[in-house]
């Protein structure tokens, strides 16, 4: 996904902008699955029901992050 995203990136707007989404995609990927695989263990272990871990809550959690990496990535990128 990172390849095909920063191959879009590269033609629209340079290699800044291909190597800040191609970054993006991979940290947001590996987030959201470590959030998605942890968060239902989490709350079993605080005695919730893990259901409530469905999917708009994971979804929710993982764009709010993905948002924040996304900023963070690109200021370090284009303020260097």
């Amino acid at each position: 996904m990172a390849l095909a995203v920063s191959a879009v990136g590269w033609y629209r707007g340079g290699l800044e902008i291909a190597l800040i989404v191609a970054i993006t995609m991979i940290l947001i990927v590996i987030t959201g699955s470590l959030i998605g695989m942890s968060l239902p263990f989490l709350f079993s272990k605080f005695k919730i029901d893990p259901a409530t871990a469905s999917a708009p809550l994971i979804t929710s959690i993982c764009d709010i992050s993905g948002v924040l990496i996304y900023f963070s990535v690109a200021s370090k990128i284009l303020s260097s």
